[in-house]
């Protein structure tokens, strides 16, 4: 009698489980993209310029520039882009990096702006 009663009754389990499985991949998934943007993101930031305003005795203000010395590649960075943003010719930036391949220039490469 028992047993007839339970033959229309399915297990929740039947149901859960596979949802469970998927929602932890889903989760997992999340959590590494996030991670991996974030590391991305962190890794290429680097400080172009920087300017100070300095306070002199006589109350007078002035401004001192302070120029990075090296250039950190982003992804889709060209070296004609990252002469516009700092400001360093291409031809300065190719003298100072003679084993340089602008058409072949890698995310998180270093390059030389500066003496």
């Amino acid at each position: 009698m028992i047993a007839g009663a339970m033959e229309g009754w399915r297990n929740p389990a039947r149901y859960i489980v596979p949802l469970a499985l998927v929602a932890a991949v889903t989760a997992t998934y999340l959590i590494v993209h996030h991670a991996l943007i974030n590391k991305n993101s962190s890794t290429t930031t680097t400080t172009v310029q920087t300017t100070t305003t300095v306070a002199h005795h006589h109350g007078h203000t002035g401004t001192t520039n302070a120029k990075a010395k090296f250039y950190i590649v982003k992804p889709g960075d060209s070296l004609s882009g990252i002469a516009a943003k700092t400001g360093v010719p291409i031809t300065t930036i190719e003298s100072l990096n003679p084993h340089l391949n602008p058409n072949a220039l890698q995310p998180s490469q270093r390059i030389k702006l500066r003496q």
